[in-house]
């Protein structure tokens, strides 16, 4: 009888130390939320701590590619929002099976479901100590719904920002300006920025999370794609999101890069879904340097092909065909990966896929920022560097999808869309470079796509 009774109350100081622990980890979450606002309202350059490195390596698992499809089309009634409900409805029958005084295994077995649920709740917050800025959606709504697509899309490209901002600040020494907007619409963004820094002229990260109903503009741009979108009393609701960069050095042997992944989820009249992947990372030379060439397109050929032996001949083709400035009949630098409308094999390989390209920004290009940083460079290698930037402008003007896309979109902040653009850009009347010089090799490979590797 001792020992049953000893054995209870050891039970019992289990169960309660267990919910201490919990409300413990409660209190915390809402501290470290309240926190989190009151820092960012009092100080635009707040950061929080540093990301314990960068990844190296690309991940994910084989996927094959289908440019249009069904697969990115999820089934009428399927509703996490309900799971939730059911699993929110469980946990209270579990708080009233406690309260009436149920056995000793079933209040143990409902604080440890409740703690697993708190851990998992904490991989959320601790991802968050490492971003630029809190994400653009609640901390609580992602906790919510940590399973679906859009939140786990959301944390990769903050976590992208984080990691690529930090390999930027390190290489500059300067500290990006952290910019939070909202759009009255619905969603948001964080804009990084560096402007006139010891290396770069200007950089920029941006994130965007909105959601809403698409116009009929921005509707008619995706059924010119291939899309078909059948919307109730012409609406469409949609969830977009994205991460992109654009980074202008200072000196003219340092290339610029840019790189935009993201991810678009429309719902139909009947309920269903159509869903898709798109993005790619591409480098902008003004002066032609076969290694950097190999190295940018070989980090990207392998991270292509965890996935698949063909995303990279074929990726690389469509970016050549896509950074292609026709009125001036050149590409806009040597390329890299570009693809639109990856909605199959599945969801979850596509989304593995696109953590493989993010896991690439920093390999593929920091490296040729401290190669290159401290090159010497003449005034007229510096005149030259305007000139291509005027044909980068030229592109994101006319052409740029992405760049369409913002200015159709009502509630759009055109200063994360113009982002890309350079402080400093030339326009000369019929310039030509001479003949044999290394700005008419630039210019003969810009007319003429090679294979790097």
């Amino acid at each position: 009888m001792a020992a049953l009774l000893l054995h209870s109350v050891n039970r019992s100081a289990q169960i309660t130390t267990k919910q201490c622990f919990i409300s413990h980890k409660v209190s915390t979450l809402a501290r470290l939320q309240d926190a989190h606002v009151a820092s960012f309202h009092n100080s635009a350059a707040h950061r929080w701590s540093s990301l314990p490195g960068a990844r190296w390596l690309s991940r994910g698992t084989g996927v094959r590619f289908m440019c249009q499809g069904t697969a990115g089309r999820l089934p009428a009634g399927r509703s996490r929002r309900g799971a939730a409900l059911v699993l929110a409805g469980a946990a209270a029958a579990a708080v009233v099976g406690f309260v009436a005084n149920a056995g000793h295994f079933q209040r143990a077995e409902m604080a440890s479901r409740v703690i697993q649920v708190a851990e998992q709740d904490d991989d959320i917050l601790e991802k968050c100590k490492g971003f630029m800025s809190l994400p653009v959606t609640d901390v609580q709504v992602l906790q919510e719904k940590k399973g679906e697509m859009c939140t786990r899309m959301e944390l990769l490209i903050m976590e992208t920002q984080a990691e690529f901002c930090r390999a930027l600040e390190k290489v500059d020494g300067g500290k990006f300006k952290t910019d939070r907007w909202q759009r009255k619409e619905g969603g948001g963004g964080i804009s990084c920025v560096i402007q006139d820094s010891n290396v770069f002229e200007k950089a920029g990260v941006s994130v965007s999370v909105v959601f809403g109903h698409l116009t009929e503009e921005a509707a008619k741009q995706m059924k010119s794609r291939g899309k078909v979108l059948k919307g109730k009393d012409g609406k469409l609701p949609f969830c977009a999101m994205g991460i992109s960069s654009v980074i202008h050095p200072k000196n003219p042997h340092v290339p610029t890069v840019h790189f935009n992944y993201r991810y678009f989820e429309i719902e139909e009249e009947d309920g269903s879904k159509q869903w898709w992947f798109g993005g790619g990372t591409d480098l902008t030379p003004t002066y032609l340097n076969e290694e950097d060439a190999f190295l940018f397109h070989n980090t990207l050929k392998e991270a292509c092909d965890k996935h698949h032996p063909q995303y990279y001949p074929d990726f690389k083709k469509w970016c050549d065909r896509y950074f292609y400035v026709r009125h001036r009949g050149e590409t806009r630098g040597i390329g890299g990966i570009f693809f639109d409308d990856l909605d199959s094999p599945s969801q979850e390989e596509a989304f593995g896929f696109i953590r493989s390209c993010t896991s690439t920004v920093v390999p593929c290009y920091v490296p040729l920022v401290y190669k290159h940083r401290d090159d010497a460079f003449t005034a007229e290698e510096k005149r030259w560097q305007q000139l291509r930037r005027g044909r980068y402008v030229e592109f994101n003007l006319v052409y740029d999808r992405g760049v369409k896309f913002g200015l159709a979109t009502p509630g759009s902040r055109i200063e994360s869309i113009l982002m890309s653009l350079p402080l400093t850009a030339k326009w000369e009347y019929t310039h030509e470079p001479e003949e044999g010089s290394r700005e008419a090799e630039m210019l003969e490979v810009l007319r003429t796509p090679r294979e790097w590797l």
